[in-house]
Formats: C-alpha cells, sequence, structure tokens
C-alpha cells in the first residue's frame, strides 16, 4: 500500500514541473506516518546548494557555474560576479554560506572547482565576495581563503561542504570544510593531501593554533579530522558538535559525529564493500578508528544536511534532515546527544541534493538533475 501511495504522490508532483512559479500543493506521508505539504517554487539546472539570506531571499547555486538570487514566492535573478568554474563529472559551483554577520557585512562563501589549464587537474577552492544587491545582484572584492591541495585528474569526490562554528561558542569565526578523497582512497591517510579531511581554518583563510595536528606538516595543520570519503554534509547541532555524513563505496554510507582529531577509517575501514566486491574489514575489526553512529546498508547516498531548529515540530528539535540521491529520499534522524537512529523517510521518486531550514522552521529541499526543483515543505 506504501508502494502505491508513494507512487501516485511521485505522479502528482510531476505533474507540477511545468507551469507558473506557485505549483500547487501536495502531502507527503512518510514511512512512520509524519505528514508534509509540499509547495514546488522554481526550477534549475543541476543546482547543488540552497542558503537563506533573509526570510524572503535565498541564493541556489548550480553545477554549470550560476548563482540565483531567489525570492520565497519563487521568482529568479543570476548573480553576477561569479568566478569560472571547471563544470564536469562531479565538479562545478558546488557550496554556497552566508557570513555568520552576513546582515552586517554581505559576505557570502563559496566553494568550486578549478582546473589548471596546464595539466588539466582538477580541485576545490573556497572564496569569499561582497554580494551587492543595488541593481543587478553581483558579487564583488573575491578573495580566496582555500584551495584544496593536491590538484587530480579525477572529477568526482571533491565534498567541498561548508559550515561556520555556532556564534558564542569556542568554534566562533571557524570555518569547516568537506574535502573528500578525490576517488583515489589511500590520501585519505596521508599527512602531505589535504583530501580525505574535514578542514578547519578561520574564516579569513589563516590557520588556528588549536587545529589538532601541528607536528605532522604545514598542510596537515589545517585538518580537523582525517579518514573520510565523500562527505557531502556538514552542520552543527544545538550543544555545537559537528555533524558530517558521506558516501560509503558499495553500500556503507555514514552518519558521523566529528571530534578533533579522530580519525574514521576510511579506506581502512568501512561498512561497505569496494565495488568489485573486495571486502573491507568494518570498523569494530580495528578499535583506533572511529565509527559512524549511523551506517547505511543499502546506500542512500546522503547529500545536503541540516540539524532541525524545532520551530515547527517541537518534537523533531535535534533531528538531523538528509537528502537522499540513491535512495530518493529526505531522511529524518532522532539525535540524542551522541546517539543517532534513522526515524523516517519521505520520498516523492526524485533524488535530493540540498536540504535547508527556512527562517520561519519550514524545510527547504533542491532536487539533483537538469530540471532540479526547489520544494519548500511544511511540517504539519
Amino acid at each position: 500500500m506504501a508502494f502505491f501511495r508513494n507512487f501516485l504522490v511521485s505522479i502528482l508532483f510531476a505533474a507540477y514541473v511545468f507551469g507558473s512559479p506557485a505549483y500547487g500543493q501536495v502531502k507527503i506521508t512518510g514511512t512512520n506516518g509524519s505528514q508534509l505539504t509540499a509547495s514546488v517554487l522554481s526550477q534549475f539546472n543541476n543546482p547543488w546548494a540552497i542558503a537563506f539570506l533573509s526570510t524572503d531571499l535565498l541564493l541556489v547555486s548550480t553545477k554549470p557555474g550560476i548563482l540565483w538570487l531567489v525570492k520565497s514566492n519563487g521568482e529568479k535573478q543570476k548573480v553576477g560576479g561569479i568566478p569560472e568554474v571547471a563544470h564536469a563529472g562531479q565538479g562545478g559551483l558546488g557550496d554556497v554560506v552566508p557570513h555568520p554577520q552576513y546582515v552586517n557585512n554581505n559576505w557570502i562563501y563559496l566553494s568550486y572547482i578549478e582546473e589548471d589549464k596546464a595539466n588539466g587537474t582538477k580541485g576545490a577552492v573556497v572564496v569569499k565576495g561582497t554580494l551587492d544587491l543595488d541593481g543587478t545582484p553581483t558579487l564583488r572584492n573575491l578573495k580566496r581563503v582555500w584551495t584544496q591541495v593536491p590538484k587530480m585528474q579525477s572529477e568526482g569526490h571533491y565534498s567541498h561542504r561548508l559550515a561556520f562554528g555556532p556564534a558564542n561558542s569556542n568554534q566562533s569565526g571557524k570555518l569547516f570544510i568537506s574535502s573528500g578523497d578525490r576517488q583515489y582512497q589511500t590520501p585519505a591517510q596521508r599527512w602531505d593531501m589535504a583530501l580525505g579531511k574535514i578542514i578547519r581554518i578561520n574564516e579569513d583563510g589563516t590557520v588556528p593554533e588549536d587545529n589538532p595536528f601541528q607536528d605532522k606538516g604545514e598542510l596537515a595543520k589545517t585538518y580537523w579530522s582525517l579518514g573520510h570519503r565523500n562527505a557531502l554534509g556538514l552542520a552543527f547541532d544545538q550543544a555545537g558538535q559537528l555533524w558530517s555524513h558521506e558516501m560509503g563505496p558499495r553500500d556503507g554510507d555514514e552518519l558521523n559525529l566529528i571530534a578533533k582529531g579522530a580519525n574514521y577509517g576510511w579506506p581502512v575501514v568501512s561498512e561497505g564493500t569496494h565495488y568489485n566486491g573486495t571486502a573491507i574489514p568494518s570498523h569494530d575489526t580495528q578499535p583506533n578508528f572511529t565509527p559512524p553512529k549511523v551506517a547505511w546498508i543499502p546506500t542512500v547516498a546522503p547529500s545536503g544536511l541540516i540539524i532541525y531548529s524545532g520551530t515547527q515540530r517541537r518534537d523533531w528539535e535535534g533531528h538531523a534532515f538528509i537528502g537522499g540521491l540513491r535512495s530518493r529520499a529526505l531522511l529524518r534522524v532522532d539525535i540524542d546527544e551522541t546517539k543517532a537512529i534513522e526515524a523516517e523517510r519521505f520520498t516523492w521518486g526524485q533524488r535530493i541534493r540540498d536540504v535547508e531550514e527556512g527562517p520561519d522552521g519550514t524545510l527547504w529541499v533542491i532536487e539533483d538533475g537538469p530540471k532540479g526543483r526547489l520544494i519548500r515543505l511544511s511540517l504539519d
């Protein structure tokens, strides 16, 4: 019965793809009986990230290199001043995050992929700029704050998700960046390659003196944790703890509680297997590696992560919401301090690339692909 209900929802939702900015509303019922009311607001070519600037304005990045300024009713404008991006494979324009004091300084942080034209290698970079909304929206005064080292031939596993430390905490003024293994696996355990790591820098790009790896070389001074594969979600909870999820190889996707100096084991251990079927030892075989709080078998292919404030649903306060690509679902994960368990899935047959919480407590998701829709989800 649940299959036919979700199949019907998928058909109804697909019917709203074309037309005016207000496409209508659809009820989506989760696997635990909770309901969301979905409103489709706009559509984009391969969107990647969502970020709110105010109650009425948000930014949507798209992999081909266009950043959109979007009103809450779905009206949109292109933002000028975006640097050239290397759009191929999993690369392109990536995450977009306003500075915590955006209302005072208008700073926006972007991640994207650049190519070394001399040898064709690629890597992620993070820049900050001032968003000028007078007239045509334009990003000005760009400054680079981080470069993924080294660049590689691969066009995948960049990760390059961004998260600022919470205000009034010991992480205030710190920028966290997920840096993927670039599909080469072993760099995740190497000190001389900033790949397969969670990076921690100051908001101006300088390196904090209290980062954990001060005796492993200059590059390693930027690392906060290591042993990661392809982390496409970073978010702080209300207690100031950093959570991240990452895609496993064949199965074994992970939700991790990120601790200073911890090693999460990739590629030495995993809850999944290699694509060729070769087994990988699990975390419980080597306790020196930090195990995930949740591991998914079969895969969900997580992308995008928030920790919900509870504005519209107090009983969901502190829960994680995760977009699913392979699972074509929005996942709700119940977090209790340092423990986590999947609580519910909402599905309408589309790949979910990113999830964000609106200022009013609604959930906003962006679908993956050339006709990815921006959807507002009210919590019933």
